[in-house]
């Protein structure tokens, strides 16, 4: 019941919510796919790419139409972060699972720490 295709589509609409909304879901797409529908953790993780991919692409179309993102303040971070991409892409074969699972974990854990206790500035 839970793999079948109108709640896969359900949970598609929904995680092509929060990346419409900034939020992402690639990891809450990982655990569906790992935990429920039953794919591999490394096939699992492609099919993140590709919807990540594929969204992000869309949602940054629409804000560059809307006038909210300048490319020329994002072209370094969008040149160094796909270099690094590739370079830790190549490194991930030289490392341990178990050395990526947890420095991910901590990823997450410090990135959700952060959300928490996160104020925005007050203006001057």
């Amino acid at each position: 019941m839970l793999t079948s295709l109108p709640v896969s589509i359900v949970i598609g609409v929904l995680l092509g919510f929060l990346a419409g909304m900034g939020v992402g879901g690639g990891s809450l797409l990982i655990l569906w796919l790992t935990l429920i529908v039953g794919i591999s953790h490394p096939e699992a993780r492609w099919i993140n790419l590709v919807f990540f991919i594929t969204a992000a692409g869309s949602v940054s179309v629409f804000r560059w139409k809307k006038g909210t993102v300048q490319i020329r303040k994002l072209l370094p971070a969008i040149i160094a972060g796909s270099i690094s991409a590739a370079l830790f892409a190549w490194l991930r074969g030289y490392l341990q699972p178990q050395l990526l699972q947890k420095g991910f974990g901590l990823l997450l854990l410090f990135t959700g720490i952060r959300e928490l206790l996160y104020r925005p500035r007050k203006a001057k």
